[in-house]
């Protein structure tokens, strides 16, 4: 899909992995809304894009029906929406004193990063399924999940669950919506130069990216943005978590994990096309940071030829 003079939805598009997409998108030639919470921030962003701002927390249905409906009214009938808003303040299960977490601690961020991703795409797709197609196709949703949805860290059990919970709805979804011709993907990003990050102390940044072993680095917003725009044009991704995992680890003791692709920073989609013809099969790939596992389940599981 080209989205020149298509309309597009990014939420969290104020600023990190949603503010590169939205730059990425606009410049592009596509008609952007931005949904974001921070006013200030979110108005500059789509003055700066030519774009249309919407103040909206995304886990409240009513303000998500109006922010679609304000960005048809301005731009038409959205046909991408790339989810990045969220939210991952750390919180153990039992403090310091013994005592639980607050239960609101970890519904919060349940709260916004799994259920108004859901609530957002939801509407959107509502909104986009009678439109008419373009090419095969009527539109494309991207959700954005994490490296702590396989491998959370200690503090990040609400986070980690979140966006578990992303990951495991994606498949569900893209086969319901290919009636539609709706595809749906999530990216499960690694260490990214985030707003929450570039607040950190130099050193602290530095340490982050030594813990990945080529390039040694943060990632770089606009990196995530160019992957997202190499899902928009290829219509054969769908249904798919491309776990991008670049920090150090041991692959003797990496799980098998199904329907995850492991790339490196180095590639935004791998040029080559796994052949799965039944259950698990090992995939290589020179540009891998890893050989991990893929199974090609069919979106129309009734159908074995699908796949």
């Amino acid at each position: 899909m080209n989205v020149d003079g298509l309309a597009a939805i990014v939420t969290g598009g104020a600023s990190g992995l949603g503010g590169a997409t939205a730059d990425m998108l606009a410049a592009n030639g596509a008609k952007v809304t931005i949904f974001d919470l921070n006013e200030d921030m979110g108005q500059g962003k789509a003055t700066a894009i030519g774009g249309h701002f919407v103040k909206v927390n995304v886990s409240d249905e009513a303000e998500v029906e109006a922010g679609v409906a304000s960005a048809a009214e301005k731009h038409g009938t959205a046909r991408v929406l790339v989810n990045c808003a969220g939210i991952g303040a750390p919180s153990k299960v039992i403090d310091r004193e013994g005592n639980p977490v607050p239960l609101k601690t970890f519904s919060t961020i349940i709260n916004v990063n799994l259920i108004g991703s859901f609530n957002v795409l939801s509407k959107f797709s509502a909104a986009l399924h009678t439109a008419d197609p373009i090419g095969e196709e009527r539109g494309v949703v991207i959700n954005t999940a994490s490296v702590a949805a396989y491998e959370g860290q200690i503090g990040q059990a609400a986070y980690a669950a979140s966006k578990g919970g992303i990951v495991g709805m994606t498949l569900p979804i893209a086969r319901e919506f290919a009636r539609y011709g709706i595809r749906v993907m999530t990216i499960a990003p690694g260490l990214f130069l985030t707003p929450l990050l570039a607040s950190l102390r130099q050193e602290a940044q530095d340490s982050l990216g030594a813990q990945v072993p080529f390039p040694t680095r943060l990632g770089d917003p606009a990196e995530y943005a160019a992957l997202v725009n190499s899902i928009i044009a290829n219509p054969m991704l769908n249904g798919e978590t491309i776990r991008w995992r670049q920090s150090k680890f041991n692959p003797a003791i990496l799980p098998p994990i199904g329907r995850t692709v492991l790339l490196s920073p180095l590639n935004a989609v791998p040029a080559q096309v796994s052949q799965c013809c039944a259950g698990f099969s090992k995939w290589s790939d020179p540009m891998l940071l890893a050989v991990g596992r893929i199974y090609k389940a069919p979106l129309q599981s009734a159908d074995p030829g699908a796949g």
